[in-house]
């Protein structure tokens, strides 16, 4: 059964809340770090740590007066926390905070992405093995070319997907790091070493060098890693597409009791699950653009990064992790009709064979060219009169003179198919 699966664990990771409570722990780190080095006194800390929340209609409230969303939220920690508040922000500018908190945000989405990819290889390692020897009609420009197996069909979507996956991990390893540098990124009013001891707190790295701001190719990695996952699942809803329409019908989505496919016509039942993704996809990749804009800015630093980023960033962690759910509930429910897709392969006649019985002839001693001319002649009249291409070629005399009937039908065979198909699945399902 496909669900509407809900985003809720994504969409927490973005709201204003865990944002705030990112910025409170990065807060209590540099204090940790300033008490570790012996300039926050430790009964300072304690109380800190003790005493430290926030309000986040209470920030909202301030912001409306002061313009500053960081500014904001220090006042109101400061309610909270009284006297030892002073200890609070101390050596840091904004973008510490901000870009810091951005990637612990970055970091916990990718890993909760990182878990729905791992289920998307698990369900197409699992189908692949599956359907390894079921044959199917495999196309080139949209025309039948030569026989495959769905197995294999699912073994380079999977191929695909495991290098989706490194992506990811390694843009969840580049964008987990932090900065702790002060104004236009100098350590004017902050040390190194505070700044190593507190990204070592939050389990970040510190960036070797910041402008005031962490450079944006670094994020954009992310946004590079998330547009490959939704590649790889278009690339899958197009083909389940293609092979649900009526003429096809070799696969099908899941279509769930009391589901209606149109207000109008009864007998529908839509690809609706793959449009929906090929569609989501297009929107992940459109925020490839702005992702790639914000490495440019002014000099050390500007804000306007940070406006699109507080947009494309949930949006397209939330829409990939949607998708990834989407996918892999479909993909457990696709209905597989084996003996269409046999069906299918024989539909044109037996042209499909064609490579075959041009390697039989060139095995007999004539040149590629003169076996491409005989052949092509003999597959061209099988399909355009609707004619039985084997028997078509048992009827040329030039064919005769050179293969015998017995030759001409073992080449109507899918030699060796499984077993190499099982070979080929090996690599994919081995690789690292």
């Amino acid at each position: 059964m496909i669900a509407r699966y809900s985003t809720k664990e994504m969409t927490d990771i973005w709201s204003d809340q865990n944002k705030y409570q990112k910025w409170l722990d990065i807060e209590i780190a540099v204090c940790e770090a300033w008490a570790h080095y012996g300039f926050v006194p430790k009964k300072s800390l304690n109380n800190i740590k003790k005493k430290a929340n926030f309000n986040v209609k209470k920030i909202n409230k301030i912001e409306k007066v002061v313009k500053h969303d960081v500014i904001a939220f220090t006042t109101n920690l400061a309610e909270y926390i009284g006297k030892d508040s002073r200890f609070i922000h101390l050596g840091l500018t904004s973008s510490d905070v901000l870009d810091t908190a951005f990637s612990l945000q970055i970091k916990e989405s990718g890993n909760l992405i990182l878990n729905e990819v791992n289920e998307f290889i698990k369900i197409l390692t699992k189908l692949s093995k599956k359907y390894i020897e079921t044959p199917v009609m495999g196309r080139s420009h949209g025309i039948h070319a030569e026989v495959t197996t769905f197995g294999l069909i699912m073994a380079n979507w999977l191929d695909e997907a495991k290098r989706a996956k490194k992506r990811l991990l390694n843009s969840i390893k580049i964008c987990s790091v932090g900065q702790f540098s002060g104004a236009v990124g100098t350590y004017s009013n902050i040390q190194p070493k505070i700044e190593l001891k507190a990204c070592r707190l939050l389990g970040l790295k510190p960036v070797d060098i910041s402008s005031q701001i962490i450079n944006r190719d670094v994020y954009a990695d992310f946004f590079v890693s998330l547009a490959f996952i939704a590649s790889c699942i278009e690339r899958i809803s197009v083909q389940i597409r293609h092979m649900q329409r009526t003429e096809v019908l070799e696969v099908e989505e899941p279509f769930t009791k009391g589901q209606k496919g149109s207000s109008a016509m009864p007998h529908k039942r839509n690809p609706i699950l793959s449009e929906n993704l090929s569609g989501l996809a297009r929107y992940v990749r459109s925020n490839l653009a702005p992702a790639f804009e914000n490495i440019p800015l002014w000099h050390e630093r500007d804000i306007s990064h940070s406006s699109v980023e507080r947009v494309i960033a949930p949006d397209s962690s939330i829409a990939i992790h949607f998708m990834l759910r989407r996918v892999n509930g479909m993909l457990k429910g696709l209905n597989v009709y084996k003996k269409t897709m046999l069906k299918n392969i024989y539909i044109t006649n037996g042209i499909i064979f064609s490579q075959n019985v041009l390697i039989k002839l060139i095995e007999k001693g004539i040149t590629r060219e003169e076996s491409y001319k005989l052949v092509q002649k003999n597959a061209h009249y099988a399909w355009d009169q609707n004619k039985d291409f084997k028997t078509v070629l048992g009827e040329d005399k030039n064919i005769l003179s050179l293969l015998s009937l017995d030759e001409i039908e073992s080449c109507f065979k899918f030699n060796n198919l499984f077993d190499n198909a099982k070979e080929i699945l090996k690599k994919v399902i081995n690789s690292k």
